[in-house]
């Protein structure tokens, strides 16, 4: 495994998305389209861990839109990496899998395969900007295998206050 950290602390990668956050969404109006509108929306997620940390769920509820999704993230302890697979109430179907990790700085990291609009495309998800208040995903797209990325999707994530 290339990651220097010990199994246990890899396997609580996800930890500090355990919880209810409040979520910003920016979506590009055509994920394949540099020059198109972004749109904006709200969402609420909740995420809880399995596992002992070694997988989690989030339910992200889009009211606005009237769907939600949600994201199962398991670590594979013989690869040493993450799987995030996301699923849809719009379709019900299971996308394909990106796999990574997270780096050193915090970072994590994480790639696939997939069609969009009956084009292949590679995904790339990033997770940044953790803190215990707040996060940030981001989802991007190539059509060139990987040596442009168009960055689609962005979401914040802000911690909801006890009430």
């Amino acid at each position: 495994m290339s990651n220097a950290r010990d199994d246990d602390a890899v396997h609580r990668d996800f930890d500090f998305l355990q919880g209810d956050w409040d979520v910003v969404n920016r979506r590009r109006t055509d994920f394949l389209d540099a020059e198109s509108d972004w749109e904006e929306f709200p969402a609420v997620s909740r995420c809880w861990n399995l596992f002992g940390g070694a997988a989690n769920i989030d339910e992200l509820d889009v009211p606005g839109q009237g769907w939600k999704g949600l994201t199962l993230r398991l670590f594979d302890v013989e690869a040493g990496r993450w799987s995030l697979n996301w699923s849809s109430s719009r379709s019900g179907k299971l996308f394909p899998p990106v796999l990574g990790r997270f780096g050193p700085d915090g970072r994590g990291e994480f790639h696939g395969v997939d069609t969009h609009d009956g084009k292949d495309v590679r995904v790339r998800f990033v997770w940044s900007g953790i803190s215990g208040t707040t996060a940030r995903w981001e989802q991007a797209f190539s059509l060139d295998d990987g040596s442009t990325w168009l960055t689609n999707w962005t979401m914040e994530f802000t911690r909801r206050k006890a009430v």
